[in-house]
Parts: structure tokens; sequence; C-alpha cells
């Protein structure tokens, strides 16, 4: 690109990026009157439909790529749903309306609106089953190997932030599956930062130094896996996984979504294959990385967090008030 061209990008993901932060905005507060009502089907019904109204004033041709199942599953943001004017530029959108919606009915923290935008082509079309995952922040990229046992990565990612091994923090889901991963990072005399939900979350906070996460590690939802390494790309930081197909259904899955070989360990560069991506998040409730939805007297206020790929490469929160 010559410096004009440059300047027409920044301009271009620089609006669509904003006009993404709208979405999420407008999803988290129509989430928020759910928060600890204990139905997460109306709230992720309500985060859906607002963002699915707010993504259609938008010009472009947009394609749901990660939604939140197929066609006849509608209301939810289908895979292979079309949004926007149909004017402008041709992007994939994996979207999650209400990410923790359990969490949010619950009343409990880390629920948040999420989506990531690249263009068109370029992000892994994952299907809804279990992935494992590693991710880094960006002074340890290029140190990680999800072929590797936890305890190896450890001792690269260590090296390669300059920290003794023991000085690093490990996030991981609080679930039976990942005991033995839990297990490896006492052995090697590391901490551990359990959480309930909401990977993605994990997987940014490796990317922010006053959150003081060095590794994210574990097995999760694909999708969501999908997403964080599009944030992370922004972010300029790493991200490995690989498919976990329970059965010969979701082996076949793989294949009807264009996935050849599903055992295949996934580079960053492979799920998300463009750097013209961002990533955009609201905060419904309080969590790790955002606050959230929050009302005082007659206005509504919302956190957010955006993070911008391509020639941009920054990352910045931004409080509104509605």
């Amino acid at each position: 690109m010559n410096a004009k061209s440059d300047v027409v990008y920044r301009d271009y993901i620089q609006t669509l990026a904003m006009d993404f932060l709208t979405v999420a905005q407008q999803a988290a507060i129509a989430s928020y009157p759910w928060i600890g009502k204990g139905n997460k089907n109306e709230a992720d019904e309500a985060g859906t439909q607002a963002m699915r109204n707010q993504m259609n004033l938008i010009n472009m041709k947009g394609l749901v790529v990660i939604g939140e199942g197929e066609m006849d599953e509608a209301p939810m943001l289908y895979i292979g749903e079309a949004l926007g004017t149909g004017e402008g530029p041709q992007v994939d959108i994996a979207v999650d309306p209400v990410e923790g919606t359990s969490l949010m009915a619950k009343g409990q923290d880390n629920s948040l609106a999420v989506i990531a935008v690249a263009e068109k082509g370029s992000l892994l079309h994952a299907p809804d089953m279990y992935m494992q995952k590693i991710a880094v922040g960006p002074k340890a990229k290029g140190s990680i190997d999800i072929n590797l046992s936890l305890k190896d990565n450890m001792k690269l990612v260590a090296k390669a932030l300059g920290k003794d091994v023991k000085e690093l923090t490990v996030m991981i889901q609080d679930r039976p599956r990942h005991t033995e991963l839990i297990k490896q990072v006492f052995e090697i005399g590391a901490k551990v930062k359990l959480f309930s939900d909401v990977d993605i979350t994990g997987a940014i906070a490796t990317a922010i130094d006053e959150l003081e996460i060095d590794i994210l590690a574990g097995t999760g939802g694909a999708p969501e896996g999908v997403i964080a390494a599009a944030a992370l790309k922004c972010l300029g930081g790493d991200f490995q996984a690989k498919l976990l197909p329970q059965n010969q259904d979701e082996y076949n899955r793989c294949k009807e979504m264009g996935i050849t070989v599903p055992e295949k360990a996934l580079t960053i560069d492979e799920i998300v294959k463009t750097r013209d991506c961002f990533f955009v998040a609201t905060g419904i409730t309080d969590g790790t990385l955002l606050k959230g939805v929050k009302r005082k007297e007659r206005c509504l206020f919302t956190h957010s967090f955006v993070a911008i790929g391509g020639k941009i490469n920054n990352f910045q929160f931004i409080e509104s008030r509605h």
C-alpha cells in the first residue's frame, strides 16, 4: 500500500470497527434487563435481535461464519446468514451476542457480547465442538507449540518473557477435564488462575500486561476459539488449536465445513488468514476484562474493548453513556 491507500484503509477499518462497537453495545444493553433473572434463552434472544437489527444498518456485505446454529434455529444468528445493507465491503462475521449466558442469567461475572470481523473468506469455519487451545500475548509470540506438553510450553514461554517458569500464571477453566493441566502447573511451581466460563477473556488477558496472565490453556468451544484467535491477531499475540471431534458425526461435520484434516494442529494464521480484522466486546456483567452495564438515573453506561489489526494494530477501552 502507498501512503494514500494506507489512510483510506485506516479510515475504512476504523469506521467499520466503530459501527460494530455500536452493535456490541446494543446487544449488551438489550441483555441487561435479564441479568440475574434465571432465563438465559430470553436474554440470548434479546441480545441476538439487537445485534441483527444493528448489523443490518451497516454498509457491508456481511456473512455469519461463526454463529449460534443453522438456519432452522433462527432467531439465533445462524451460520450462513447474510447481514448488512448489501453495499460496501465483504466480510466474515464471528459472533456471540451473549457469551456466558448461564453466568449472566445467574447474575455472575464475565458475561459479554463479542464480535470478530475479518475480510471475506479469512475466518476458519469451525463447527460447534470442543477445541484444544493455547494462547499467549505478543511478548511470547512464536514460543508455543500445541503438540508439546503444557510444562514444555511453559518453559518456552518463560524463556521468551525473560521470567523464571515459577513466576508464570496460567489461566485454565475450572473443569474436571483440566485436572492434568492444573497438576502440571503446580508440579512446575507456577500459579494457576481458574475461571468458570468465557475463555475468550482469558485469551485476551494474555496480551494485556496489567491483567498478569501469561498463558491460557485448555479445551473449550471451537467457535469461541476462532473469536479469541481473531482478537489475539489484532493484539499481536499467538494462538494455536486442535479440533477435538467426539464422534463420527462431528468428524463428518468438520469435513462438510471444509476442514479436511480435523485433527491437524492449527496456527493463528490458519484460523485467521488475514491481518485485516478487528474484535469488539461489551461487558454485560462485571468481569476480568470489562465492567458490566450500569444504570445511573436515566442513563445506561457500557464498557467496551476494541482491538484493530492490519495497519493499525491497537486496542482501546471505551466507556459510553446511552
